[in-house]
């Protein structure tokens, strides 16, 4: 048998087994993320499934709304500017636009803020 054949062979033999090495390799290095693929389609049906419970139940959670803010207003309040902060950091994360407010509005919208506090009976007085 000629050398240069039985050399490229050998070395074919050679590059199989390693391709097959590597295989085994990566199979074992994606089970892990196999698994947080798993959990992390787990964690999204769980949050469509509760967005779903959410939307059908709408004029529950709009009556339950409207009796805390009657009740506790203020509380009422904080849990509306927390919202509206989670809401806008949300939109900045996922880059949409509309995040950032203009300079303007900002103004407009703290004496507004500073208005209504002060209606209930806050310690901010109104411009």
């Amino acid at each position: 048998m000629n050398p240069r054949i039985l050399e490229l062979a050998l070395r074919k033999q050679r590059l199989q087994m390693r391709a097959e090495a590597e295989r085994s390799e990566m199979v074992r290095h994606l089970a892990h993320v196999d698994s947080v693929l798993d959990a992390v389609d787990r964690l999204r049906d769980r949050i469509r499934s509760n967005l779903q419970w959410a939307r059908e139940k709408a004029p529950l959670l709009s009556i339950a709304a409207l009796v805390v803010l009657i009740t506790r207003p203020r509380r009422a309040l904080r849990l509306a500017q927390r919202a509206w902060v989670g809401w806008l950091l949300w939109r900045r994360v996922r880059g949409k636009g509309g995040a950032a407010f203009n300079p303007a509005v900002a103004t407009v919208l703290l004496r507004l803020l500073a208005r209504v506090r002060a209606m209930l009976g806050g310690s901010a007085a109104p411009d």
